[in-house]
């Protein structure tokens, strides 16, 4: 992908969740220094930012989903919002959402999960309507996506032996749709702040870029068609 107009964040993010992981690996006791725990949190609270580019070592699949869905839904959010609103959502989603694991679920965890499901809330509340493909085969509106993957995380907070921190996930999420919604409560602003930003869109082999009130579903979904492949 190219962003012509401006730097993005979203490759910075990546390339420390992926540095951050190979240290995981050849560093196990970076795990226990820097992974959220429940019972150190309130006196080490730098944990709640650490263990957002933390993952766990037992599976390279948590990793890779929680990067894939940055670089398709923060990618377009970024654009669509600015770096600074969307680094400010991403960032209070993931702490969010750790605050609430350490009270309603004590234990240890690691992940970008609950920032990954804020900048999903925001997605919902911005696009509802945006076609995407649920577990990359039933195409279905971001709206009916985000109830689904909630009722699951709500499900699984019925689950003893769940081993997902469902409410960090909700928390992330409850973040992002409340951004989101004060976005859209804030219209005027929002038109004006956002009439020179420019969204990429790819037709073929060649690149150009729109502004983005001139973004039409067919951009969007061309953007997408970078996570299809």
């Amino acid at each position: 992908m190219n962003y012509k107009t401006r730097k993005s964040s979203i490759g910075y993010l990546l390339g420390i969740n992926a540095i951050i992981y190979i240290i995981q690996l050849l560093v196990p006791k970076f795990n226990e220094m820097f992974l959220l725990d429940s019972s150190l949190v309130w006196n080490e609270p730098w944990r709640l930012v650490t263990s957002m580019f933390m993952h766990s070592t037992l599976s390279l699949n948590h990793l890779l989903f929680n990067m894939y869905a940055l670089f398709l839904f923060g990618g377009l959010m970024e654009q669509m919002i600015g770096t600074k609103r969307f680094l400010k959502v991403y960032f209070v989603s993931g702490i969010v959402a750790g605050i609430i694991f350490s009270i309603f679920t004590p234990g240890k965890a690691v992940g970008a999960s609950g920032a990954i499901m804020g900048i999903l809330g925001l997605t919902i509340m911005l696009l509802p309507n945006m076609k995407v493909l649920f577990f990359f085969v039933i195409p279905m509106s971001m709206r009916t996506a985000g109830i689904i993957f909630a009722l699951i995380d709500i499900l699984g907070l019925f689950n003893p032996y769940s081993r997902i921190a469902n409410a960090a996930h909700l928390g992330g999420l409850v973040i992002g749709l409340l951004y989101g919604f004060y976005l859209l409560r804030q219209k005027k602003n929002f038109n004006k702040n956002f009439t020179g930003v420019q969204v990429v869109s790819h037709q073929g082999h060649n690149y150009h870029t729109k502004n983005s009130q001139e973004m039409t579903d067919e951009d969007i979904d061309n953007y997408l068609k970078y996570g299809r492949l």
